[in-house]
């Protein structure tokens, strides 16, 4: 089992379920530590005080607050975990709401929620039920590591599972990173529908959801261990400049179905909707005045939430 990351309760209304948070998710990633090239010998960063120039064990090392350049505000652990919050010591549930309402951009990591002991069985059975018959996912609050957060607890396999949100105004605004105006035609958004026909998949398994690179890696370091000649990388294929768009799309149709197996006959295509005709607009005089510019408002940043 997963270390304990977190001990506390989820609280909603006057019902309180005593739980253990642990981690949901495993890094399988290949990781690399920093070495002298000269002789291998193994590069590390070392935590030294400023003022003694010398290396610091890490129990003489506690957190601070720079209020100043020379006057700095000690916070002990102790004070963290005795915040005058309600989230400090429990999940506090506020809200219930669909889970299409959340956008998936504010969705960070997730943690399994265990209940802590016997006396929290029936409380967090009782939320489990609840949650997955209403087909509604709960908002919550929790404070950890110094700051409030924001929290989406929802149901897997009869497990709660928390996952950490990030608040609206953390989400940056990308109306600015829109291209600039273009027409697209129907025949072309009925080539998209096609190519995404072919592409539509059952679920996430299979061999091209899985991690190609930290394979490719493991090859070269077994390859470099056996003092064996490196596996030879493909050829980068250049991106073609895209001059038709609709042959572009019939041709990513094709591919996609050879790549499946599947014979490479005529795309499947949507019908679209006729659009809707408009009625015609009344003559009405002339008038020539000149609409104003209204200037656009940035919301201010919040200050941050963290010493």
């Amino acid at each position: 089992m997963p270390r304990t990351i977190w001990s506390g309760a989820i609280s909603f209304g006057l019902v309180t379920v005593p739980i253990n948070v642990v981690g949901a998710t495993e890094d399988h990633s290949i990781h690399f530590h920093q070495y002298h090239l000269e002789d291998m010998g193994r590069v590390r960063y070392r935590k030294v005080c400023e003022l003694e120039d010398r290396e610091v064990p890490q129990d003489e090392i506690g957190k601070g607050y720079e209020l100043t350049r020379t006057q700095v505000i000690p916070i002990t652990d102790e004070d963290l975990s005795n915040l005058p919050l309600p989230t400090a010591k429990a999940i506090e549930i506020d809200a219930f709401v669909p889970l299409a309402s959340i956008d998936p951009i504010r969705i960070s990591d997730g943690y399994y929620l265990q209940p802590a002991g016997q006396v929290a069985a029936k409380p967090y059975k009782l939320l489990v039920q609840a949650l997955s018959r209403s087909s509604k996912v709960a908002v919550a609050k929790y404070a950890w590591s110094g700051r409030e957060r924001l929290g989406l607890l929802r149901v897997r396999d009869g497990v709660l599972v928390l996952h950490a949100m990030r608040w609206p105004d953390e989400i940056r605004d990308p109306t600015e990173l829109l291209p600039a105006p273009v027409e697209i035609t129907d025949e072309e958004i009925e080539g998209a529908l096609a190519l995404m026909d072919t592409m539509t998949a059952d679920s996430l398994e299979g061999p091209e959801f899985q991690d190609q690179y930290t394979e490719a890696v493991a090859r070269i370091i077994e390859a470099k261990r056996g003092n064996k000649p490196l596996p030879e990388a493909p050829e980068p294929e250049e991106p073609a400049q895209v001059l038709d768009l609709m042959a572009a799309l019939n041709a990513s149709v094709q591919q996609a179905k050879r790549s499946r197996g599947e014979g490479t006959g005529p795309a499947e295509v949507h019908e679209l909707p006729p659009p809707k005709k408009r009625a015609p607009a009344k003559k009405q005089p002339a008038k020539k005045a000149t609409a104003k510019k209204t200037p656009t408002k940035k919301a201010p940043g919040r200050k941050p939430r963290s010493a």
